[in-house]
């Protein structure tokens, strides 16, 4: 097994669960969070340089280091049932962390609810309600989202389509309410779930699948 260390990334406000390498280019880089936002998505900084990231464009958008790209990991955001089926002898990390914190509530449960997006966003599309989760994928300069509420109507959870000049497979998973991406030879490509308005503020031009 090759073990490779990794940025692991969450922002509540889009819903998106993102995983990087932690090298950029041949450097292994710590960042964290820096109490910002873009987009309404959060903005991490590297502790090197200080440069702000985009998590959902996994690019810094200021400083020295600015222009320079995460790698985007492929990673599953699905339900704990579903992973522990998959992989049954995962370790997952313990809330025995000393604080007196009831990890059993999001604080986020209301927000997720509700329609509203709370703080600015460039670009908005009213063709999909802002907080639907989407697939979110990206093949060369091609963005292209695939609504939870359209794979649900599939009569498959399985069909292949293009994305720019490639052909992929998406796999839907509604009852662990989790999607992904496979190329021709089976292997997992890199996509993100998130919420539809997000992915639409960071890519307007994105086509959007729905089924026939």
């Amino acid at each position: 097994m090759v073990m490779q260390d990794i940025l692991v990334t969450y922002c509540p406000l889009c819903g998106t669960g993102m995983v990087f390498s932690a090298y950029v280019g041949r450097v292994e880089t710590t960042f964290a969070v820096s109490g910002l936002l873009y987009n309404s998505d959060v903005l991490l900084y590297d502790r090197a340089s200080k440069s702000l990231w985009s998590q959902v464009l996994g690019r810094a958008v200021t400083g020295l280091m600015k222009g320079a790209e995460l790698t985007l990991l492929a990673a599953s955001h699905t339900s704990w049932e579903d992973w522990r089926r998959r992989y049954p002898h995962t370790l997952v990390m313990t809330t025995d962390t000393g604080h007196a914190l009831d990890y059993e509530q999001s604080p986020y449960a209301h927000y997720r609810k509700s329609h509203r997006v709370v703080f600015p966003v460039e670009h908005q599309n009213k063709t999909v309600p802002n907080k639907k989760p989407v697939l979110g994928l990206s093949i060369e300069a091609t963005h292209k989202a695939y609504p939870f509420s359209e794979l649900a109507k599939l009569a498959k959870p399985r069909f292949e389509d293009s994305v720019g000049t490639r052909r992929v497979t998406i796999e839907w998973n509604g009852e662990a309410k989790s999607a992904r991406v496979l190329t021709e030879k089976g292997a997992e490509l890199p996509s993100v779930i998130g919420y539809w308005f997000a992915w639409y503020a960071f890519h307007p031009d994105t086509e959007v699948f729905s089924v026939p």
